[in-house]
């Protein structure tokens, strides 16, 4: 009876964890972009598949501004920014790359961003002056001749603007 006891006890203990793995079915999305699977959620990570626009995906999990999915051809990780959440539409493409476009890919229409966002009102009012980093930052002054090396060498041309001033001990 005891053995039969512990038996129940498992069995019990592990119906739960059960269905949780059946309620965390893998989300559904639609292709942006043709796009490629990347090995690692990183831009320069091996090329293991790709996808073409409109095309159904499984999105299996999200890792930053990363997207692990599953299409036809493969699985791997893509950009955010290339996968619409939610089962494809081919009612209104042009909405598509506008929702791109504009940010606004996604469910909600709520604008996604990747990268670093600027410094908060607080943060701005909190600020104070820092002599020591000014100089260092004067330090990575390079002269106009330096400048116009490195213009020449870049094959870059020149634009005068003729509502700035010069800067003291140059020329334009």
């Amino acid at each position: 009876m005891k053995h039969y006891l512990k038996h129940v006890l498992i069995l019990s203990s592990l119906v739960p964890l059960l269905y949780a793995g059946v309620s965390a079915a893998a989300e559904k999305g639609s292709a942006l972009k043709n796009d490629s699977l990347r090995s690692e959620p990183f831009a320069d990570a091996k090329v293991t598949g790709s996808f073409t626009r409109g095309e159904n995906l499984e999105i299996i999990k999200k890792q930053g501004a990363w997207l692990q999915v599953k299409a036809a051809k493969g699985s791997g990780w893509v950009r955010l920014l290339s996968v619409k959440r939610g089962a494809a539409s081919t009612s209104n493409q042009a909405a598509g790359v506008l929702a791109v476009a504009s940010g606004r890919a996604g469910t909600g229409q709520v604008i996604s961003t990747t990268g670093v966002r600027g410094l908060s009102e607080q943060e701005l009012k909190a600020a104070k002056f820092n002599e020591e980093e000014v100089k260092t930052l004067e330090g990575y002054t390079l002269s106009a001749d330096k400048g116009r090396a490195f213009a020449k060498a870049g094959k870059l041309n020149s634009i005068a603007f003729k509502n700035l001033k010069e800067a003291k001990g140059g020329t334009q």
